[in-house]
């Protein structure tokens, strides 16, 4: 069963992602889908993620679909205005993407490329509702295309119960069509339950971020280049406290897969630099 009939029929569905080179050498993005195992359902390609330059999502689509991966392509408003976006969502329909996760995208002050100019021509919710239009044969202009598409198209959200612009926010992206949500990091799941709780009227497939911390360096890492994710002291501590924190890691990360199972839609595995642990998370948490 593919990714998009699983959300058609409300399965729980398990996703990951990997990253686009910084050049043309796909070597370590060929041994990372490697190890990306074969139950996985769909792999996300972000689009310079983080405003750091990297090869374009779509230039990479065709090594996932070489490996029989399924793609999630990422496609972000920051560096396209509405004409770029139409084209490159026509020319990734066209090479077999049928998922597409619409981005607003991280500010280029946080990237790598100084002077750098922002577009954000469209927002998020805009571009959920000119892939509506695609879908029904029609340019943002609805003129009529020769061939539409056909894409399920999700988005993100930061899974707060208590702030209500999330939630509003939320309501609009699935009001302009996004079939599929996958949120920000999740570290309490009591917290989760009520989002969901929350967004329980909303007919959406709520996939849950899972951020795993194998390292006291991730944790630095973490509190430093991702604003808005926040890792639980006692998370901390009990990385810092094994003598084992690959091990904890994996641990930690299958608990709340385990915890979520029967609530949320799925969960989507974020790993920050490989994936050599994510079949033991997957194994530990019983999706294997």
């Amino acid at each position: 069963m593919n990714f998009r009939k699983k959300i058609e029929t409300g399965k729980f569905v398990v996703t990951t992602e990997v990253a686009p080179p910084r050049g043309t050498d796909t070597t370590i993005l060929r041994e990372e889908l490697d190890l990306i195992p074969r139950s996985v359902d769909a792999v996300n390609l972000p689009d310079n993620q983080r405003s750091i330059m990297r090869m374009s999502p779509i230039g990479a689509v065709h090594l996932l679909h070489e490996k029989g991966c399924e793609v999630i392509l990422h496609i972000t408003c920051r560096d396209r205005n509405r004409l770029a976006l139409q084209s490159d969502l026509l020319g990734a329909w066209s090479i077999g993407v049928k998922n597409i996760l619409a981005m607003t995208g991280d500010h280029p002050l946080i990237g790598d490329t100084v002077g750098a100019k922002p577009v954000y021509d469209l927002d998020s919710t805009q571009l959920l509702q000119l892939i509506q239009n695609l879908n029904r044969g029609r340019d943002i202009m609805n003129r009529q295309l020769e061939g539409g598409t056909d894409f399920i198209a999700g988005a993100v959200v930061r899974p707060d119960p208590d702030d209500k612009m999330q939630l509003l926010k939320l309501e609009k992206k699935v009001s302009c069509g996004a079939r599929f949500i996958q949120t920000q990091p999740v570290y309490k799941t009591e917290e989760f339950k009520k989002f969901l709780k929350k967004a329980s009227h909303l007919k959406t497939h709520i996939i849950a971020g899972i951020l795993p911390i194998f390292s006291l360096k991730t944790v630095k890492f973490i509190d430093e280049k991702l604003p808005g994710t926040t890792i639980p002291e006692e998370v901390k501590q009990r990385i810092k406290n094994s003598t084992d924190p690959a091990n904890e890691g994996i641990e930690i990360a299958a608990e709340i897969i385990r915890e979520l199972q029967s609530v949320a839609g799925g969960v989507h595995i974020m790993p920050i630099t490989t994936h050599r642990y994510t079949e033991a998370i997957l194994r530990r948490a019983d999706l294997l």
